[in-house]
């Protein structure tokens, strides 16, 4: 028996790692530091994990929001060390290491020993912010579930329109950028407007839609080479999507939108569905951060990092995912294995161990579907498409859904749509139509 002191021994606190968002970078953070003698605080200011990547498929009728958002603190109800604290936070004070967030209940502050900082990306307008209002993006949950009220219900006050060319106005959708994103969805609204819908109607052929894909850049799919995007171009152009290339957009308003060609001329499209997927910019902690360390952000608000991603002359703060200026692509991957790794230098200084070497991004390829049964798919030097790139993107896709409920609910709604032609959300709420559309005055 040790011999009494006569003094109250107390238990050291262990080191809190605090977590700012839930997307890939701070979701896989968390759960790589599940054995690490630390207390795991994860703020963020939405209640799931959005698998980002399927957002399109949202917006489009093919999956519900359930399907690609798990509850986070169902995903890490197991994991003894890690609490989730809901709320946006509004500041990070490097110097007292604290971290502020804003609730209901007014601002909560959280200190930390460690903090890993992945808030994400944000939808960026180039300065011309103002077209928010009537393009939205797709970066959220609520971004997706606003694009379909406007896809579906665009359909349905075409039914409704007694003046022909408000008609066609109504069947034109016209997609801002021509990325993943942008493809994908105008891939998918083709199909619905071709086959879904194609007899929903009495008064319209919904076929008759317009669905057009503008870039300023020379060619689709500019993460892709050059035979690969070919390809996917020309399964556009066989759905009839229309393709704009070196065009730049002017305006945006209510009626559709103004484009410059690359001869310099302007041109005048009405629609009254745009969609925006042109570009994103750092979450704004990014410039929050290097204002307080002295350092510049790049031109879309990335901070940049050293070799183990932590804040330059401060090595308990790490930014990863798509805040970090590092020279790599904003894609889900980077997010997953930049969080990992800053979660592995923490739990190995937590365990007294050697921390790993600098962080070295594994690229696992890249993939975009066109429309069903077709995609591209590049992985290394192998380049794939078609049928078979289809079917790695399945594959891929299901994998990386967290939950086995996700799963499985993502595979039947695939089964409906690309086995049949059916879309199981169809469903548009007041909240998630086109208000503008609703509150417009009627027409006499």
């Amino acid at each position: 028996m040790w011999p009494s002191t006569g003094m109250v021994q107390t238990q050291q606190r262990r080191p809190r790692v605090v977590i700012i968002g839930s997307g890939f970078g701070g979701l896989f953070a968390a759960k790589a530091l599940k054995r690490a003698d630390v207390d795991v605080v994860l703020v963020a200011k939405t209640n799931h994990h959005l698998f980002q990547p399927l957002l399109y498929q949202v917006a489009t009728g093919i999956l519900s929001e359930g399907s690609i958002a798990p509850a986070t603190r169902e995903i890490l109800r197991r994991q003894s060390n890690a609490e989730v604290q809901l709320g946006e936070v509004v500041d990070i004070d490097v110097s007292n290491r604290t971290v502020t967030s804003w609730t209901p209940e007014g601002p909560r502050q959280t200190s930390f020993d460690s903090l890993i900082v992945a808030a994400g990306s944000r939808q960026s307008y180039f300065g011309n912010d103002r077209f928010a209002e009537h393009a939205p993006g797709l970066k959220s949950i609520d971004d997706a579930l606003e694009l379909r009220g406007r896809i579906l219900s665009a359909f349905e006050f075409a039914e409704a329109e007694p003046h022909a060319d408000r008609v066609e106005q109504w069947l034109t959708f016209v997609i801002v950028g021509a990325g993943a994103t942008g493809v994908e969805l105008a891939g998918q609204i083709s199909e619905l407007a071709r086959y879904t819908l194609r007899r929903d109607f009495r008064r319209i052929d919904p076929a008759r839609a317009r669905i057009i894909l503008v870039d300023a850049a020379p060619m689709i799919l500019g993460t892709f080479d050059e035979q690969l995007a070919a390809k996917a171009m020309r399964r556009l152009l066989r759905l009839g999507v229309e393709v704009r290339l070196d065009t730049a957009v002017v305006d945006v308003d209510g009626n559709g939108l103004t484009v410059r060609g690359a001869d310099g001329d302007t041109r005048r499209i009405q629609a009254s569905t745009v969609i925006w997927a042109a570009g994103v910019a750092a979450s704004a902690l990014g410039r929050h951060l290097a204002d307080q360390v002295g350092v510049d952000v790049d031109r879309a608000g990335r901070i940049p990092v050293e070799a183990d991603c932590s804040l330059p002359g401060n090595a308990d703060i790490f930014v990863v995912g798509d805040m970090m200026d590092s020279g790599l692509p904003g894609v889900a991957q980077v997010a997953m294995q930049s969080g990992t790794y800053a979660a592995s230098v923490i739990a190995a200084r937590a365990a007294g161990r050697p921390v790993p070497g600098p962080f070295r991004y594994r690229d696992k390829g890249s993939m975009a579907t066109v429309s069903r049964f077709s995609a591209v798919a590049s992985v290394g030097r192998v380049r794939i498409s078609g049928f078979a790139a289809w079917l790695m993107w399945l594959f891929v896709h299901l994998q990386y859904l967290i939950g086995f409920k996700q799963r499985v609910t993502t595979l039947l709604h695939w089964l409906i749509s690309f086995l049949g032609r059916g879309r199981a959300e169809r469903v548009v709420t007041r909240q998630q139509v086109a208000r503008w559309a609703l509150d417009t005055e009627p027409h006499t």
